[in-house]
């Protein structure tokens, strides 16, 4: 019945919004030298991460759901921040292409300016890297797209730029190690700006010191506000654009932040410790079924995910939308409080990976494949994404795809970033 239900929500979604043969013809991202030449493929229908660096022959081996090779960036091509080793590979025919999505950069988060902050500059303060006031923040993220890779392609390429967004206004505050201020400065002209000694009523004299222990705020918790708020202007973008880019379904993010010596790591998706419903919510038709067959109002797999916009419960006009939230959970973790060796990784990975191999496993094979390299080989993060993807996507035998104990192996879109936590240059 569950498979019915599935299989009927898929029809409804992808006929809520264009196909994959009605989107405009553009460019594959990833190609390598001649990859515009030829016909190119329709929008969104398949691409592969530009950091992939991919060739036309490459690409083409990318989509084969037959032969599934694994892809990786090359050697002799671009490196990824931190060494971080990254590899992927095209389901068993799930799909007609991947829609599994990822990006990794380094962004430059610049001051908003103001204009306070343009008085300063004239007079010479307040100025750094050249004239710009900011900071760096590193990321990495996954998107795993359903009914169609649209608003994973989007993601992959926008949400690094909403988080840099909500940033600016904190670039400051960040930067300040004192505690933040209760509410952003006001405008020396501020009609709202009214300080304690105007008021026209008294003011008792602990009133002040109680007010700021009730409403302090950490600066963790103003980066995980900009995270969450650029998640939800991210899907605001994704329902704005839907049409004019032919975008149907959604997809699950995962992405992680390194700032200032923090890792905020945001998961919008079907992360196995993530949904956070109490238990009386666990019931029809919020919650149906259990397990890996739990659906929420007998339609999506996941709490949380970006898109869907157009998604209807099933055999009803209701909107999933308002059930289906974009706002991210986040957990941080502060580097600077523990001594980190080469071998002491972070894995992302989309379900792909996480239905078929647990945390036990996943550890299992770090360890092994860092031990066979040296500390310093620039590859061994590489190696180690490379084999959490052909295990858990098997060998093809006459039964399908197999894993080592001839258990069925992974048929999804498989993706994974190993990422050292040692940073970088902390290994040479």
């Amino acid at each position: 019945m569950l498979l019915r239900v599935r299989a009927a929500v898929a029809q409804l979604a992808a006929g809520l919004g264009a196909g994959a043969g009605a989107q405009p013809p553009a460019e594959p991202r990833g190609g390598g030298a001649g990859a515009g030449s030829g016909a190119s493929p329709p929008a969104a229908a398949f691409c592969r991460p530009a950091f992939l660096q991919l060739t036309p022959e490459e690409l083409r081996r990318a989509d084969d759901h037959t032969g599934r090779a694994v892809q990786s960036p090359r050697d002799g091509r671009r490196r990824l921040p931190w060494r971080t080793g990254y590899a992927e590979v095209i389901n068993a025919g799930k799909s007609q292409h991947n829609e599994d999505q990822a990006c990794c950069e380094v962004v430059f988060v610049e001051r908003r300016p103001s204009p306070r902050g343009r008085l300063m500059s004239r007079e010479g303060c307040g100025e750094l890297d050249g004239g710009r006031k900011g900071f760096y923040f590193h990321y990495w993220a996954l998107f795993d797209g359903h009914a169609g890779s649209g608003a994973a392609v989007m993601a992959s390429e926008k949400l690094h730029v909403h988080i840099c967004e909500q940033l600016r206004d904190l670039v400051d505050i960040l930067q300040d190690p004192s505690p933040p201020p209760i509410c952003l400065p006001h405008g020396p002209g501020d009609p709202t700006r009214v300080s304690v000694a105007e008021d026209d009523g008294e003011v008792p004299n602990d009133a002040v010191p109680r007010f700021h222990l009730e409403k302090a705020v950490s600066h963790e918790s103003l980066v995980i506000g900009a995270i969450e708020n650029a998640f939800k202007h991210m899907d605001d973008q994704i329902e704005r654009e839907r049409g004019a880019q032919h975008l149907a379904g959604g997809c699950c993010a995962l992405a992680a932040i390194y700032l200032m010596g923090k890792f905020y790591v945001a998961n919008a998706g079907d992360s196995r410790a993530y949904k956070k419903i109490e238990e009386d919510d666990l019931k029809f038709p919020l919650i149906y079924g259990e397990g890996k067959k739990a659906r929420m109002m007998a339609t999506i797999g996941v709490t949380r995910g970006l898109g869907d916009h157009d998604l209807k419960v099933f055999s009803s006009n209701i909107h999933i939308k308002p059930f289906l939230s974009c706002f991210p959970e986040v957990r941080v973790y502060d580097l600077t409080q523990y001594e980190h060796c080469p071998d002491d990784v972070l894995v992302l990975g989309t379900d792909g990976l996480w239905d078929v191999t647990n945390d036990k496993e996943v550890a299992g094979v770090v360890m092994e494949v860092l031990t066979s390299y040296e500390p310093n080989d620039p590859c061994r993060y590489t190696m180690v994404a490379q084999e959490l993807v052909v295990r858990s996507r098997g060998v093809l035998k006459e039964r399908g795809w197999r894993l080592a104990n001839d258990k069925l192996g992974s048929g999804d879109d498989i993706s994974v970033f190993v990422i050292p936590l040692g940073g970088p240059g902390n290994y040479t």
